[in-house]
């Protein structure tokens, strides 16, 4: 470890277990690893140097952000030869330009410190999902992770607008330009992007903002059925020139689960919704934050007026608005709380799938049928605006757990994706957890056009060995 302490000190290479232990497991608990060390590089320029060294070693690297992944893609293999690099030291904030509404920063920043920052000149960086307290910026483009506003703002992809990377090579890619055109050949920054640190490990990159909103407007609502989900998303998206932020489907079943696992969190409706979406429009105009002479926002007006019409017409059955920031805060503790509550259960499997919007109700109808047969629980939650559901299997309440029944069932869902022409991954990745699903129904000219360009960059295969192609 000599070489690698020359590069980043002494101090930065952890070689005891208890210092490699946090970086050796994923957080779910279910994929744990072995390495050599973890070195823990301060800038670019060592990150360079370490790769070098590694390759002249023939060592492995496996990069690590938050290591947040719930698909195993931030942990070593078992064979530990290799060594993890981490890059939790790597938090500075560059630049901050408001005008240009970007911010340039290290790959290490955690996402939440990023939001906060920005927060000071009216800015956000509106990529939400529940461990952005922890996770990174160069985890979440590494995966190209989405979240509950990617049916607004996109995937971590479209807030990107130029990245800095180390090659398995050693070179560095000088990609910081910020640019929003750019046709000189192909696209580096968006082939890195989502390629789970298999093709270079990202350093820095400069991000898109936006504006903070002024008002929002955010409810609870029961619907009879999920097919109606789809309209009644299109008319609030009409009536508000498509303020819709977030769209998320969160049934009966995963709301009693999340409140089993912490009791502290109110259920939203007295009733438990068969079919429950946690909707929230948000804006940045002055019109829409004005209040009447009853002190009732503009923007809450236009909502609530479309769900009382939605109500009439039978589309929606009850809901619940929020009315002040902790009530809208206490809505989002409930949905955040999805994945904690799944594994607090035990064990699982989750599909990540996406789907064409319109072939939701006739999957989930699908696949309920699936679980039921093979006597587990689903427990699932969506991103509907995008066609985004998480579908989990955990066991039944009172039930045993079995691994054969929960994969046989799992191999039945993704046969139900493949003839819907849907993905087995939308925002997780592939990570270690789905390598066997991509080689096997991963169209074959697609998956050799992969192989070829991993092999080009990286022939020794030292980059994420193991992570997204076996």
């Amino acid at each position: 470890m000599k070489e690698f302490a020359d590069i980043v000190g002494a101090a930065n290479v952890l070689t005891g277990e208890e210092d490699m232990a946090p970086h050796l497991r994923d957080w779910t608990g279910q994929w744990q690893g072995s390495a050599r060390a973890v070195l823990l590089p301060g800038n670019t320029e060592e990150v360079a140097a370490v790769v070098k060294a590694a390759d002249a070693l023939d060592v492995p690297i496996i990069v690590q952000s938050g290591n947040t992944s719930v698909s195993g893609g931030s942990v070593p293999d078992e064979a530990g030869d290799g060594i993890v690099l981490s890059l939790k030291r790597m938090t500075r904030i560059r630049a901050i330009d408001p005008a240009a509404r970007t911010a340039t920063v290290d790959a290490g920043l955690v996402i939440e410190m990023l939001q906060d920052a920005v927060a000071e000149h009216g800015l956000d960086y509106p990529l939400m999902f529940g461990a952005r307290g922890s996770a990174m910026i160069g985890g979440a483009l590494a995966t190209n992770a989405g979240g509950s506003n990617v049916l607004r703002y996109g995937n971590a992809r479209d807030l990107c607008l130029g990245i800095e990377a180390v090659l398995p090579s050693g070179e560095i890619v000088h990609g910081l330009t910020g640019l929003r055109k750019d046709n000189t050949g192909y696209d580096l920054k968006n082939l890195l992007i989502g390629s789970e640190g298999t093709l270079g490990i990202i350093t820095g990159a400069v991000l898109k903002l936006v504006p903070t909103p002024r008002v929002r407007s955010t409810a609870f609502l029961a619907l009879p059925q999920v097919e109606g989900a789809l309209d009644i998303l299109n008319r609030l998206q009409d009536v508000s020139g498509g303020l819709v932020e977030a769209f998320e489907y969160m049934p009966g079943p995963m709301v009693e689960a999340i409140r089993e696992h912490d009791p502290s969190l109110r259920a939203p409706l007295e009733r438990t919704a068969e079919c429950g979406i946690l909707v929230e429009l948000a804006s940045t105009r002055p019109a829409d934050a004005e209040e009447d002479e009853t002190g009732e926002v503009a923007l809450q007006r236009i909502m609530l007026s479309e769900i009382e019409a939605l109500m009439e017409e039978g589309q929606i059955e009850d809901g619940f608005f929020a009315t002040s920031e902790q009530q809208r805060r206490d809505l989002w503790r409930l949905r955040e709380a999805v994945l904690e509550s799944i594994v607090a259960r035990g064990p699982f499997r989750v599909l990540d799938a996406a789907l064409p919007l319109s072939g939701v109700p006739d999957f989930l109808r699908r696949a309920g049928d699936v679980a039921e047969a093979a006597g587990l629980q689903p427990l699932v939650v969506g991103h509907l605006g995008d066609g985004n559901i998480h579908y989990s299997l955990s066991a039944r309440d009172g039930g045993s757990w079995d691994e054969g029944r929960a994969d046989a069932a799992t191999g039945e869902l993704l046969d139900i994706l493949a003839d819907m022409k849907g993905s087995y991954s939308a925002e997780h990745g592939i990570g270690r957890v789905k390598t066997g699903t991509l080689a096997k129904r991963k169209d074959p000219a697609q998956l050799e056009a992969m192989r070829t360009i991993r092999q080009a960059l990286d022939p020794g295969g030292r980059l994420g060995r193991g992570v997204l192609l076996s």
